[in-house]
């Protein structure tokens, strides 16, 4: 901390939706983080957390996993710890995808999704996908550490048509605006 301003040390995002109609596949809807390192904000990300991983320092890691939308509350939380995060690390940016084993599925299709992120109770964003309902995977959210050293949350909604492995790769890209 420097001075008298606080930025974000743990924050939460969660993700929520109804289950499949009986007699269709399952919709399933993941969580992912990936982080960029103060050389290179916009390149490649150093490393991408999804289901089934957590970061090398277990600072990112998913609290919980749903494959159909059929749990209480939210489905699929994930936490970031982010002053924990390694100094050369300065950018998180955080997205929702949509597994596509099953044919195309868009944000249009799934049932009441929605998205929250909050450091403790304050509510930092929140979404329902309505300006990405024709996407396949979305960002949401990056964080991004400033020159004193503290995180600073931006909202940053941005559709893409792109199955789970290639939007991992492609989130951290500039945006248009």
């Amino acid at each position: 901390m420097n001075g008298l301003n606080k930025g974000i040390s743990k924050a939460e995002v969660s993700v929520k939706w109804d289950p499949s109609p009986v007699g269709e596949p399952a919709t399933d809807l993941d969580v992912v983080a990936a982080t960029y390192l103060a050389t290179d904000p916009h390149g490649a990300p150093d490393y991408v957390v999804h289901f089934g991983s957590r970061s090398p320092d277990g600072t990112i890691y998913l609290d919980r996993d749903s494959k159909d939308g059929k749990g209480f509350g939210w489905d699929e939380v994930m936490t970031l710890e982010l002053t924990r995060l390694d100094k050369r690390y300065a950018r998180v940016v955080v997205g929702v995808a949509i597994q596509q084993r099953d044919g195309r599925r868009a944000f249009g299709d799934v049932r009441n999704p929605a998205l929250r992120i909050r450091e403790a109770y304050t509510v930092l964003a929140e979404d329902g996908f309505a300006e990405v309902l024709g996407s396949t995977a979305t960002t949401v959210g990056e964080f991004l550490r400033d020159d004193t050293g503290e995180w600073l949350f931006h909202s940053r909604v941005q559709g893409y048509d792109a199955d789970p492995a290639a939007f991992a790769l492609i989130m951290g890209s500039p945006h248009e605006s």
